[in-house]
């Protein structure tokens, strides 16, 4: 049966169709193709029977075993069968020559073989000659296509090179570009030669630039390999030069040494000598090698045996304190008690100094002192802050970037087995999903545990023992309560005036003029401008800004004399502190407190020490609502619901209208409004206010108070009894009422604060308000006899027996 169809008088032909998957045939191309499907076998025997000539089409998809016209492209290449070959599998495998392009018109389907109908599709006009720029751009494109790709044979580019016409040319190039086959039924659809030539040039020109990038790539692969095997050969060599030198692996060697003259324990130096044998079996090259040398580095880094001598002189120790740091006569007490153990023993294996107080207060320079003191290396740890367990206990190995915990790199830094190690802020020590470090220091600080603390890191028992802790803190309410329960509280109140004056002319100033080059200009701060900076420029319980103050002081003599005035503020007078600090923002005398009706004043202990504390009533037409502002928490909302049910209970005792919880409202304030207030303290502060505010009765304005209250009227004890004492002196307040309960914590106060108060001790409200309200059938010209008597059992130091409530 004849496949070819004499073409009529319009053109038309018909041939055998190929479908061809994932392959597009280009006209002027030889292309062997394997060909096993019975209907394209079929094709081939048709085309076979006549003049040999076939239709090429691609599939739009190439996994469809049986395609339907609908499944192929209407532009194909009629093609010339000029070599069959069978094979043993079945298949056949033919070589096809491109002749010319054709579009389908029509397909047939007739014995099984797939016919078309169809026009022939020449290449329209383009340019004529090989040197067209579109042409030779092509030309030079594919040429660094050839040079950059693998698997094109360069003879290609004498075929295209050597091709008689421009269309020949187009379609060689475009026959061994490797693209898409969307991409090649592109081009061979092109309408003309010129833009063909536009579509190579696009398509070569993202080609080349894939190619580039590959071939960059495996440069830069060679390149890698090569420098690496060019330094392993030359460690090789190095290696045997050492080997005939005798000299093997010095680096190595001079590590070990450095071990052994660690003097490790037992176990560390087991497990030293199996990371030494690894080390020496890795390339130096070799990340592990790298970890390997790292450990043992810290290992030699860190102190096993080698220790400083103490000076285990208690008198010594004292005088050293002294020197460093006034006053805080109970402190030095008990670390001199420490130190007398340390003595007699040899070693301190008791609970852990905690040093809590206001910042300012010296616990950071303490610590300081104390190593001062025996003679020992001083390393201070910054905890604040600090949220994953691993700053405590370090990274384990298998992490990238992994060293030792604090403690380690600690030591490290000490170079011994025994420094004092201060832990600074652990109460602001924090918790998140990478664990709690409160946590991991609980092994640190017990002394049944640190003998053998194992860190992530070193994985070896490292002994913590000789090593002096000292930690420090601004409350105590922020450590967990099992941290707790391993340390020795020692508490630091606030400074005195008194003391604050002698501090700043022992050592805040003298340092202040040493710091600014004044140390030998005799320049002297007068008495008076000292207490003004104090009084009108601070109100803190350390003396931190009392330093910052001064510091601005010495800075302003310091430009003086820079500027050429060498006898400049010789003597700095308190007249000059305005010219030099600016206006006072604290007014010295806004302490001095008189008698108000509404106005009590109670006592607050915060983490930076006792505060003053003004409990503000006022009373409103209403109904008996209470308005609470200030920044309250709940325990202090729940003290004033307490005060106002206590005083409800007893209107007819206090003086109080009965039904002024239907016609009256209270607005209940206390000052400072943006710092946040809670606790159970101001509780008789709030009854005296309240009562105060709806009596008439003026509250005394020389009074403090601090104690919880019961709906009973019974007033239970609390805490920070000696903060808030140092707080009350402070702002010269003369009376303190106390719970009874907290009778005991008087002792503990200082000899100045008893002296300067006379102390109340009471067990209800009603004791409490006898103290604290004047009495409304007096004037206050009245009461003051009456005050003066009490003023005059201040300073004995004494317990005042509060007059029965009227």
């Amino acid at each position: 049966m004849a496949s070819h169809a004499p073409a009529a008088d319009d053109g038309v032909v018909r041939l055998s169709v190929l479908p061809l998957r994932d392959v597009v045939l280009f006209p002027h191309v030889s292309m062997p193709l394997l060909v096993g499907r019975p209907s394209s076998l079929a094709a081939i025997e048709a085309a076979l029977s006549g003049d040999r000539r076939i239709l090429l089409v691609a599939q739009k998809d190439g996994q469809l075993e049986e395609p339907t016209p609908s499944d192929l492209f209407r532009t194909g290449t009629v093609a010339t069968i000029t070599q069959v070959a069978r094979q043993a599998n079945g298949t056949t495998r033919v070589l096809f020559e491109g002749v010319e392009r054709a579009r389908v018109t029509r397909f047939t389907s007739a014995g099984g073989v797939l016919r078309a109908t169809m026009r022939p599709l020449p290449l329209a006009g383009g340019p004529s000659t090989s040197e067209d720029p579109g042409v030779r751009r092509v030309v030079a494109l594919f040429e660094e296509y050839v040079a950059l790709h693998r698997r094109i044979p360069t003879e290609v580019l004498a075929v295209v090179n050597a091709a008689p016409t421009i269309e020949r040319q187009l379609w060689t190039v475009a026959a061994h570009v490797g693209v898409r086959l969307d991409l090649r039924q592109e081009m061979l659809e092109t309408a003309d030669a010129k833009e063909l030539g536009e579509t190579l040039s696009r398509v070569l020109g993202g080609e080349l630039e894939l190619l580039r990038l590959e071939r960059k790539i495996d440069e830069d692969v060679r390149g890698s390999l090569f420098q690496n095997q060019r330094e392993f050969y030359l460690q090789e060599q190095l290696k045997a030069i050492h080997r005939e030198l005798g000299t093997e692996d010095d680096d190595v060697a001079e590590l070990e040494a450095q071990l052994e003259a660690r003097k490790l324990p037992e176990q560390a130096a087991a497990r030293v000598q199996r990371e030494l044998r690894k080390l020496r079996r890795m390339s130096p090259m070799s990340p592990e090698a790298t970890v390997a040398r790292n450990y043992l580095d810290w290992v030699a880094a860190l102190p096993w045996t080698h220790r400083t001598d103490d000076v285990l002189d208690v008198a010594h120790a004292r005088t050293v304190l002294d020197e460093d740091h006034y006053g805080l006569e109970e402190v030095k007490d008990r670390i001199l008690d420490h130190l007398a153990i340390l003595k007699m023993v040899g070693r301190i294996e008791g609970p852990i100094l905690c040093l809590v107080g206001p910042p300012g207060v010296g616990k950071t320079s303490l610590g300081r002192s104390i190593a001062r003191a025996l003679g020992r290396k001083f390393v201070r740890m910054s905890l604040g802050g600090v949220r994953d367990e691993a700053e405590i206990r370090g990274h384990r190995r298998t992490y990238i970037g992994a060293m030792p915990g604090r403690f380690l790199q600690a030591m490290r830094r000490a170079e011994v087995v025994n420094p004092v190690l201060l832990l600074d802020e652990v109460d602001k020590l924090g918790a998140d999903f990478r664990g709690d470090p409160a946590a991991a220091l609980l092994e640190v600080l017990d002394p049944e545990q640190h003998k053998a603390f194992n860190d992530h890191y070193l994985e070896l028992d490292y002994d913590l023992s000789e090593v002096l802790f000292i930690t420090t803190a601004n409350t105590l309410a922020q450590i967990p309560e099992p941290l707790r329960d391993r340390m020795e509280i020692i508490r630091l109140p606030g400074y005195l005036d008194q003391e604050k004056l002698a501090i700043a002319r022992r050592y805040l100033w003298p340092r202040q003029l040493e710091k600014h080059g004044l140390g030998e200009s005799g320049v002297v701060l007068a008495p008076d401008a000292l207490t003004g900076i104090m009084r009108g420029y601070t109100r803190e319980a350390g003396v931190r800004e009392f330093e910052r103050r001064l510091a601005r002081v010495a800075r302003k003599v310091a430009r003086r004399r820079a500027e050429g005035d060498t006898t400049a503020l010789q003597k700095v007078e308190a007249s000059d502190l305005h010219a030099l600090l600016g206006p006072a923002p604290f007014d010295p005398e806004d302490t001095a407190r008189e008698d108000r009706v509404g106005l009590a004043t109670g006592l607050a202990w915060t983490s930076v020490g006792g505060e003053v504390l003004d409990v503000e009533v006022a009373v409103l037409a209403g109904r008996g609502r209470v308005q609470l502002t200030g920044t309250l928490g709940d325990v202090m909302k729940e003290s004033a619901g307490a005060a106002v049910s206590y005083i409800r209970s007893r209107t007819g005792e206090l003086g109080i209208a009965p039904d002024f919880a239907r016609t009256k409202d209270l607005h209940v304030h206390l000052p400072a409004g943006a710092t946040p207030k809670d606790g159970p303290s101001a509780g008789i502060a709030l009854v005296a206010a309240i009562v105060s505010a709806l009596s008439g009765r003026a509250v005394r304005g020389d009074t403090a108070m601090t104690g919880e209250i019961t709906l009973r009227g019974r007033v239970l004890p609390v805490g920070g009894v000696k903060e808030k004492a140092v707080a009350a002196h402070r702002a010269r307040v003369t009376h303190l009422i106390l719970p009874k309960g907290n009778v005991r914590d008087i002792e503990e106060l200082p000899e100045d604060v008893k002296s300067g108060l006379t102390i109340h001790a009471v067990e209800t409200l009603d004791e409490v308000l006898a103290l604290a309200l004047v009495p409304l059938q007096k004037t206050p010209e009245e009461s003051q006899p009456a005050r003066r008597t009490k003023k005059a059992a201040k300073g004995t130091g004494a317990v005042a027996t509060p007059p029965m409530a009227h």
